[in-house]
């Protein structure tokens, strides 16, 4: 098992095909960003409705454009109707999704 997970935030967990992402969305946002770490869930701001998966896709257009990746990289697992969500990430190292996902 890699020794240094211990040093990754609670909102990414690694698994044998991918990193897992838990998120707390806010849609309705005056603009699509990255907010910080909120409990074991990392806090977006989008700016879509929570409406017929308005704000489910822009979650993943915004992710996806700011990991650098695909849409089709990134998979919502669960949350599909909650604001608590969790994203499953393909092709990319998690040291790469945290430095891209930091905020500081």
């Amino acid at each position: 098992m890699d020794s240094d997970k211990t040093h990754f935030p609670t909102y990414l967990r690694i698994e044998k095909d991918g990193i897992i992402l838990s998120v707390k969305v806010q849609p309705r946002a005056s603009a699509n960003s990255i907010e910080g770490p909120l409990g074991s869930e990392l806090r977006i701001k989008v700016t879509a409705p929570p409406v017929d998966s308005a704000a489910n896709e822009a979650l993943i257009r915004f992710l996806s454009a700011h990991l650098g990746l695909p849409p089709n990289c990134i998979e919502l697992l669960r949350g599909h109707t909650s604001r608590h969500k969790q994203l499953k990430v393909y092709g990319m190292p998690i040291h790469e999704i945290l430095s891209k996902l930091s905020t500081d």
